[in-house]
């Protein structure tokens, strides 16, 4: 049988500390090449060989298990900076320490701590195959004492293309509740497949996996607290909004300054403008204005329910259900506000830009297409409705996948 901890490349060179220079260096590499990858698509197998070289995969893992020891609230900030110039890379950047944060929420440490510290070693990307909409994936008793089969196919699953291991969920025939195992993606039975070409978020690689007769040995399996066993569990969701809600306000950030940067204050105005140069153009102005507020009121909200979050995280197990509440009610108020924010400020940057920012050279349309494409992950009015029932009710949202 296959042994999870057997699974290991030859180990390179020591992880580079992370610095704000090395970040920033790979921002600016992934920008330079942001548009061409978003008209070519599929999976960006040269950017996260950047992302594995540049230490970042282990910038959430303890320091003593070999990684950066930084915290998630760590990872939301670089989330949100990547986002600001490709939110694709920043998706698969969070999901992989989503993926990470889950072996934490749903296994005791001596479960993942090796996990981590291979992860660490080994640079391992991790990806995402835990659906929990997909009702088509089933695991069942295998041959052997202690170890299953999974058989079926999930969809949406990012990261997958390129990663080492996944995080996956199934049924079981009969039973209620999810099961959920981390595997290596190079599992006999694991086939990943090509097929995401959605209008945004093209290198995110979220298309789908099938399992055919893939065995899953019993240590493997994330059964203590397992998925919403416990408060403290249950913030995994809470996290998994909050990774949405720093892309969403990256995409906002990165689209307000690739508006400024286009724009020359110096060139004349529209024929009908009594301003003599753009910088004066009263509408010009307004309209700033209003991208300006709506993205700052967004970041405030944002770095309110991140403090938040990360404060929970760092009970563990002390998190009981109003504190988990609490959380959810912050992220969900910031998740909209950052939505509104990326879908109006990419789509209306274009009235300041005029008709030659549309060229398809450009891909200027990729920031709305991002957001359009990523906000549609679960209702925003469904949080509305949460955030409603709680201001009028004082009901806090029932722990699910998606709140």
């Amino acid at each position: 049988m296959p042994d999870i901890l057997a699974f290991s490349r030859p180990a390179p060179a020591p992880l580079a500390p992370y610095d704000r220079a090395a970040l920033a260096e790979l921002i600016s590499q992934l920008d330079a090449t942001a548009a061409a990858r978003d008209k070519a698509g599929g999976t960006a197998k040269h950017e996260r060989d950047l992302f594995r070289a540049s230490g970042l995969l282990a910038l959430t893992i303890p320091a003593d298990l070999g990684g950066l020891g930084g915290d998630l609230a760590d990872a939301l900030d670089v989330t949100r900076q990547i986002a600001a110039v490709d939110s694709a890379l920043a998706h698969l950047f969070a999901f992989h320490h989503f993926q990470l944060a889950t072996l934490r929420f749903y296994t005791p440490r001596p479960q993942w701590a090796p996990l981590l510290e291979l992860t660490a070693r080994n640079r391992w990307f991790w990806g995402n195959a835990l659906n929990p909409l997909d009702k088509t994936t089933f695991l069942t008793p295998g041959p052997d004492v202690g170890d299953y089969r999974i058989n079926g196919t999930k969809s949406f699953c990012s990261g997958a293309s390129d990663s080492d291991m996944l995080i996956v969920s199934a049924l079981r025939p009969g039973r209620e509740g999810l099961v959920v195992a981390a595997i290596p993606t190079d599992r006999d039975g694991v086939t990943v497949h090509d097929d995401w070409d959605n209008i945004g978020q093209r290198q995110t690689d979220s298309g789908r996996v099938s399992f055919r007769d893939v065995v899953v040995l019993d240590s493997e399996i994330l059964r203590d607290p397992g998925p919403l066993g416990s408060p403290f569990a249950s913030l995994r969701s809470t996290l998994g909004q909050l990774i949405l809600t720093h892309i969403y306000l990256g995409i906002a950030e990165g689209t307000l300054a690739c508006a400024a940067h286009s724009i020359d204050p110096q060139a004349a105005p529209w024929i009908a403008s009594k301003s003599e140069k753009v910088g004066d153009d009263p509408y010009i102005l307004r309209n700033f204005g209003e991208y300006w507020v709506q993205t700052a009121g967004a970041g405030a909200l944002t770095d309110q329910a991140r403090r938040q979050f990360q404060d929970a995280f760092d009970l563990g197990d002390r998190v009981d259900q109003t504190l988990r509440g609490k959380v959810a009610i912050a992220v969900a108020t910031a998740k909209v506000a950052s939505a509104r924010a990326a879908l109006e400020v990419s789509s209306r940057m274009f009235e300041v830009l005029g008709a030659r920012a549309t060229a398809g050279k450009l891909r200027l349309d990729r920031f709305w297409r991002n957001a359009r494409t990523h906000t549609l992950h679960d209702p925003l009015d469904y949080k509305l409705h949460e955030l409603g029932d709680w201001r009028l009710n004082g009901r806090l949202p029932t722990p699910s996948f998606y709140s």
